[in-house]
């Protein structure tokens, strides 16, 4: 079941610990010519030797060495080869839309106050938001990834917001779904040459995450609802949420920014050669 001779898409990898307290890899790979699927381990020595941009999502690769476990149906991965890079982001006229669109969305807001804070928090930090992937490893992780992912949270949440808008403030769950991954934009640093993707560790000093700084910066602001959105939307606390979502008696709006990240981040355009022009 493991195909040497093929050429496979890298369509998501995270990293995670395992119980004996070591890094442990998760990839995920389609085969290009027939699409079939191949989940792949890959041991903290492989993970030791492999530069970061090598498991870019959208990335073509080609196995050299690995073996195939029918009882976990796996891949134990050993090394591969990096036949064809996926681009480091998308062009600049394009973030220029999607950013345009984002804004847009928050300028169409009745709340006067919300749409004047939602407004210059993107206008004052627009350069940086240009630029930010939305995640190191696991999803939109290329230049310009963070004003694609938000675009799709935005999208998504207006599709919700048609079965749930009775319940939930419309102009709150946007403003969430716009600002949720607002601290991001201080999180990473991303390499424009290369696309290399780093934690900025002051800002890790600083801050626990970077939904504490979304809270943090709508509590500041008045916006309560929006700030408990923002510190639940991770779902669990060992997943790094503010706020478990596991937790007894949460009012329903606590909920629906969670779900619509996880859409975007399972669904939407992860790779970089998925995203399309506006």
């Amino acid at each position: 079941m493991l195909d040497l001779s093929a050429k496979y898409e890298i369509l998501s990898f995270s990293v995670g610990d395992t119980k004996a307290g070591t890094k442990m890899g998760k990839m995920q790979i389609k085969n290009v010519e027939n699409s079939a699927i191949l989940n792949c381990v890959l041991w903290e020595e492989t993970l030791n030797r492999i530069p970061d941009i090598s498991t870019r999502v959208g990335n073509i690769i080609k196995i050299i060495t690995g073996s195939y476990n029918e009882k976990f149906n796996n891949c134990l991965l050993n090394n591969f080869e990096v036949l064809e890079q996926a681009r480091l982001g998308i062009d600049a006229d394009v973030r220029e839309k999607y950013f345009n669109k984002i804004l847009e969305c928050a300028q169409g807001f009745k709340n006067e106050k919300l749409k004047n804070f939602v407004s210059k928090t993107l206008l004052d930090n627009k350069q940086r938001f240009l630029t930010a992937p939305a995640a190191k490893q696991m999803h939109h992780n290329y230049i310009g990834g963070l004003v694609v992912h938000t675009c799709e949270c935005i999208e998504f949440a207006l599709a919700v917001l048609e079965k749930t808008k009775k319940y939930i403030n419309k102009e709150e769950v946007l403003a969430a779904s716009i600002l949720h991954d607002i601290g991001k934009i201080f999180e990473y640093d991303i390499n424009i040459e290369s696309g290399v993707i780093e934690y900025n560790e002051q800002f890790r000093k600083d801050w626990i995450s970077h939904s504490q700084y979304g809270y943090t910066l709508c509590m500041n602001n008045g916006f309560l609802n929006v700030a408990k959105m923002i510190a639940s939307h991770h779902g669990r606390s060992d997943w790094g949420a503010m706020i478990d979502l596991g937790e007894k008696d949460l009012e329903p709006f606590y909920y629906i920014i969670h779900h619509i990240d996880d859409l975007s981040a399972k669904f939407g355009a992860t790779s970089v050669n998925d995203t399309k022009d506006l």
